[in-house]
């Protein structure tokens, strides 16, 4: 049986979303603190569980947070896990509409985290999984191995512009905890919250077809949503059971990449050509 794949990774948004949507909320104390909790609080006890379980994964991290976070950052880096890139201030580029304003945010959250982890992240993860129309070609040319921002396919496939690649490692908001758990009243978040048993269902039914099919499982999780104790316990839950099956591989999100760099019949992916727009 073909080892099945399965990536586990947070984005330690911290309060950076909150306040690239809302600056006005930087004065809110109670509004930034449940952003805060993440990389005080949630960070800590994922890793916690993470190296209970043995499990490697991936954490995208916007300069910002990077920045104001630092010992949340350096604690990943000491368990071992991967460090990608994740905007300054939780940028969506999709809604910036300049080009040089793009590059220069991506440039100056991989300098911050190149100074933390002493190498350019190789991976990135838009924020709010909303890339513009030159994102994925700023990345090539910068040498990033992989993009996890697009929806158009469940499994990892190769982004060919000319003689530039790109691996990309496809998500969905199904596999996000934020649907399921965000709720900010200040920038227009205002439920349902849902119970972390209907998150751990949706999960389960999506690893157990994928197992099935041998294909790869990608989950997104956010430290302030995911640390809360009843959603860490469907985490536990759900570690347990990806752990029960035979013949399963956790991997960081750069060594999936790497595989589909090198190997385009990994199993599941394909090879799309792509161009920016002008």
């Amino acid at each position: 049986m073909p080892t099945r794949t399965v990536m586990i990774t947070f984005d330690i948004d911290g309060p950076s979303g909150t306040l690239q949507r809302a600056p006005e909320t930087a004065t809110r104390p109670s509004v930034i603190s449940q952003g805060d909790f993440g990389p005080r609080v949630g960070v800590p006890r994922i890793l916690e569980l993470l190296a209970g379980h043995g499990v490697p994964a991936t954490f995208f991290v916007p300069g910002w947070v990077a920045e104001n976070y630092p010992e949340a950052v350096r604690s990943v880096i000491r368990h071992g896990h991967e460090i990608g890139h994740h905007g300054y201030l939780h940028e969506p580029p999709g809604v910036l509409g300049n080009r040089t304003a793009e590059a220069e945010i991506l440039d100056r959250a991989s300098a911050i985290l190149q100074a933390m982890t002493g190498h350019p992240p190789l991976g990135y993860r838009s924020p709010a999984w909303d890339i513009s129309r030159w994102t994925l070609d700023l990345l090539q040319q910068r040498g990033f191995l992989y993009d996890s921002s697009l929806m158009d396919h469940d499994q990892p496939y190769l982004i060919v512009n000319g003689r530039r690649k790109l691996a990309e490692l496809p998500v969905h908001w199904a596999l996000d905890d934020a649907p399921y758990y965000s709720f900010n009243p200040a920038i227009g978040r205002t439920g349902p919250l849902l119970s972390p048993q209907i998150a751990l269902d949706t999960w389960l039914w999506e690893f157990d077809r994928a197992y099935d099919e041998g294909a790869a499982f990608m989950l997104t999780l956010h430290p302030y949503l995911s640390g809360r104790y009843s959603r860490l316990e469907a985490l536990d839950r759900l570690l347990k059971h990806i752990r029960g099956r035979r013949n399963v591989e956790f991997k960081r999100c750069e060594k999936v990449a790497r595989q589909v760099l090198r190997d385009r019949s990994t199993a599941g992916s394909r090879t799309t050509t792509r161009k920016a727009r002008k």
